[in-house]
């Protein structure tokens, strides 16, 4: 068995009491077997990517230890949206009960269809990057930069933290 590695993992909901949503994730990743829960950001709320028809997001961050690979932990990530009633039919950025993504992997870069590490579209958040940086504000992330450095070239105000 491999030793431990970090890994970020970003949270999402804007259908089905969303608040409860992510907590309730939060809940089962803390809960898998061979990953310990280390770190857990404040609840954002911020507004839809894509179509603006839809409700708001609650979104966190969690940093966890784990001896899962990558696509173990992204299938078990998959269940956990799963059983909380996420649908892979509401098209590109449409509402859902749960989204879970692997930010960072420890230092892993890959390129492939199945998994994009760092998560690619972490530079452009703010509903990424804030929570981010509010569990680890040195972070560095392979092959982009420094959370802060991110947060700063974005130039766009913070997610309202609610909880």
């Amino acid at each position: 068995m491999q030793p431990p590695v970090s890994a970020f993992i970003g949270l999402g909901s804007n259908l089905s009491g969303p608040e409860q949503q992510v907590l309730r994730a939060i809940k089962s990743i803390n809960q898998l077997k061979n990953c310990s829960l280390e770190l857990t950001s404040s609840l954002y709320e911020s507004p839809p990517m894509g179509p603006q028809d839809q409700p708001y997001y609650i979104n966190a961050v969690v940093k966890i230890s784990t001896t899962l690979k990558p696509y173990e932990l992204l299938s078990t990530l998959q269940a956990i949206e799963n059983q909380q009633g996420r649908t892979r039919d509401t098209g590109r950025w449409g509402a859902r009960t749960l989204d879970l993504d692997i930010l960072l992997y420890d230092e892993v870069i890959s390129h492939d269809s199945k998994l994009t590490l760092p998560h690619p579209g972490l530079p452009s958040r703010a509903f990424v990057l804030y929570p981010l940086a509010e569990i680890d504000k040195d972070l560095n992330i392979p092959t982009v930069g420094s959370v802060q450095q991110l947060i700063d070239e974005l130039n766009e105000a913070p997610p309202l933290i609610i909880s």
